[in-house]
């Protein structure tokens, strides 16, 4: 045989030999699916809902006209911080003014009318003292007059005493009797005169304390021409200008509102949430809150009110009966109160919110993207023809089992992605806490999205993962 037959029977014989190798190849790998895979591990898992919104105050406060009259003079300007009791505006009020003077004086000539009569309860108090002791002088003479003329009536009786001193006595005596009788008489008229003065005391008190009471409803008049806070705050509008004309009226209308004060004792975040986070939102649950104009800065607060009633997206209004009924997709209001609120915080302001609603600490966490969900009889083997089990498998108790959707993840192990059920727990931003079915160091498929859509288990599984080091 020549060299060069040799030669062509040799390298057909290679051909061969690679053209077999490599079908057996591709024939060992048939069905062999490449995946990108992560392992379970133990870490701190925080869940949290995020929801944008508003900075608003505690409450808007609007402050009307409560007398009609023309704007005479406006203290502050839009955006002024104001404190409680601070003059705001100024309504004019010559004739509420004009009223209070008025009865200033009239108070005044009362109060005066008043400590005369006092003054003369006082004089009249005294003079019954002064008429009280004239009684107790003259009674005590009395006394001694009486013994004078008792011992000179004995010693008339025994001759002793001659009748013209006696009768002398007997005069003095007597005169001495009128003499208490007067001063007795005198003590009367001035009690009467006293209880005369006393109600003209009383009748001018009355008057003071009518007088006061006028004052005051003119004081309170007057006082309504002007517009004071409130409380302490911001103002967000003022509408009005000096010299416009403001009447009392119904809340809200334009010409009773002066301007509106918004109450920053409490600054918050109104948060719309959507409904399928709503349920994991709880009274004072812990918040990050990001403001938009603020950038950079990060302030913390907590929930303080969580709305009942469904607020639909496109109207941002309560959703009526019908409304909530719809398929439309609908949040409900979540209010923050932010702790350290900023100096420069205005009403309005966009805001993003992080509501932590729970935290588990050194669990066991499998990336989001690994779960997925199978039909329990898409994992049973599949029967034989003509055995027991395909005979049951027209059973319609069974075949409604075999239909039930189990949630979990694919083990790589020798090989193969073997399909684990899974218990979870709360989810993270992009982890999910696994409470039964895995143990830590399991090596998970967490792609492709494709693949772990179409994985069968007990598939013949390659690992790859060069794409995910890359993207690290």
């Amino acid at each position: 045989m020549k060299t060069k037959t040799k030669i062509v029977i040799l390298l057909g014989a290679l051909v061969l030999a690679g053209v077999g190798i490599y079908a057996s190849t591709v024939y060992a790998r048939r069905g062999v699916v490449t995946v990108q895979t992560a392992r379970v591990v133990r870490q701190d898992l925080v869940s949290q809902v995020t929801a944008s919104g508003e900075i608003k105050p505690k409450e808007y406060i609007n402050i009307g006209a409560s007398a009609m009259g023309t704007i005479s003079e406006v203290l502050v300007k839009e955006g002024d911080r104001v404190r409680k009791g601070q003059l705001l505006a100024k309504i004019e009020d010559v004739q509420p003014a004009a009223d209070v003077r008025a009865q200033q004086a009239a108070l005044s000539s009362a109060e005066a009318d008043s400590a005369a009569a006092e003054a003369g309860v006082a004089a009249a108090d005294e003079a019954i003292r002064t008429a009280q002791a004239d009684i107790d002088k003259n009674k005590a003479d009395l006394a001694r007059m009486k013994s004078d003329f008792d011992r000179a009536a004995s010693l008339y009786k025994d001759q002793l005493l001659a009748l013209q001193d006696y009768e002398l006595k007997k005069s003095t005596y007597e005169g001495q009797q009128a003499l208490v009788r007067e001063s007795e008489a005198k003590l009367v008229q001035a009690k009467a005169q006293r209880e005369q003065t006393a109600a003209q005391l009383a009748s001018a008190q009355r008057r003071v304390a009518q007088a006061r009471a006028t004052l005051a409803r003119y004081s309170d008049v007057l006082q309504k021409y002007n517009a004071y806070a409130p409380r302490d705050g911001v103002i967000t509008d003022l509408p009005v200008r000096v010299g416009e004309t403001v009447v009392p009226g119904i809340q809200n209308s334009a010409a009773s509102t002066i301007m509106t004060l918004a109450d920053t004792s409490l600054i918050t975040a109104e948060l719309r949430v959507d409904e399928a986070d709503i349920v994991n939102v709880k009274l004072n649950q812990p918040a990050d809150i990001t403001i938009d104009a603020i950038p950079n800065r990060t302030f913390h607060g907590h929930v303080t009110d969580i709305g009942n009633m469904a607020l639909v997206r496109s109207t941002g209004q309560v959703a009526s009966q019908s409304a909530v009924s719809s398929q439309e997709a609908k949040d409900f209001k979540v209010v923050i109160v932010i702790d350290n609120p900023p100096e420069e915080a205005r009403p309005g302001l966009s805001c993003t919110a992080k509501i932590t609603t729970a935290t588990h600490r050194n669990v066991l966490t499998i990336p989001i993207q690994a779960l997925t969900v199978r039909r329990r009889g898409d994992l049973e083997k599949k029967p034989e023809k003509g055995s027991a089990q395909a005979a049951a498998a027209i059973d319609p108790v069974l075949e409604k089992q075999r239909k039930e959707e189990i949630q979990g993840v694919f083990v790589v192990s020798n090989g193969k992605a073997e399909f684990h059920k899974v218990d979870t727990g709360i989810t993270g931003t992009t982890d999910i806490e696994v409470v039964d079915g895995l143990k830590a160091g399991d090596e998970i498929v967490i792609g492709s999205y494709q693949v772990i859509r179409t994985l069968r288990n007990q598939a013949g599984v390659q690992v790859d993962n060069r794409a995910q080091q890359q993207s690290s």
